[in-house]
């Protein structure tokens, strides 16, 4: 955030009385914390992309060749794998 956008935000929450400046703060900290997780979640994911790809598509294939069977956890009934 720049340094213009940064002084608007304080000028706003200063016209503002205290108690609500307090709330604004506490929800800016669980914002800003969210956002950070996210981006850590993003990174991760990211890190691992290739190799959750290639777990799903062996799942796939062993599947297929009768050497697995699927969960139904995340499918609606009568959903094909295919």
């Amino acid at each position: 955030m720049s340094s213009a956008a940064i002084a608007t935000v304080t000028q706003m929450m200063g016209l503002l009385p205290e108690p609500l400046q307090n709330q604004i703060v506490e929800h800016l900290r669980e914002y800003i914390e969210d956002l950070q997780d996210e981006l850590q979640w993003e990174a991760s994911f990211k890190k691992t992309q290739s190799q959750l790809v290639a777990a799903a598509r062996r799942a796939k294939q062993e599947i297929a060749e009768g050497k697995a069977q699927p969960t139904f956890l995340f499918m609606k009934p009568n959903q094909s794998l295919r």
